[in-house]
């Protein structure tokens, strides 16, 4: 069984910055994906950003050059360094971590940005 704890994320101004984390715990095999998904309201979830195990980053156009994923392979912990944040870009965000072919999630943490 995998955990997946997220921290990080609140309120900030248009053009700020926020910095989200997500620890994994449990069983973690050496081989998997972990990113990042959004779901604002009324609207499907979507995928952000995610990084492999071998370190291959793969996002979304809408953030090219605004978010940054990083992930610390020892503490099986990801981080999303969100900056130039716009208010298009709020909504609960959600971690995922896949392995094996299953899917574990985070809780989601709202994540709000003001005009």
């Amino acid at each position: 069984q995998v955990q997946l704890v997220e921290s990080g994320g609140g309120l900030v101004q248009a053009g700020g910055s926020l910095r989200l984390s997500c620890a994994a715990s449990g069983s973690i095999s050496s081989i998997n994906d972990m990113g990042w998904y959004r779901q604002a309201p009324g609207n499907q979830r979507e995928f952000v950003e995610r990084v492999t195990s071998s370190g291959t980053t793969i996002f979304d156009a809408s953030v090219k050059g605004r978010f940054t994923i990083s992930k610390d392979n020892a503490k099986n912990t990801v981080y999303l360094q969100m900056n130039s944040l716009k208010p298009e870009d709020t909504a609960v965000y959600y971690c995922k971590l896949r392995q094996k072919g299953y899917d574990s999630w985070g809780q989601g943490n709202q994540d709000t940005v003001s005009s």
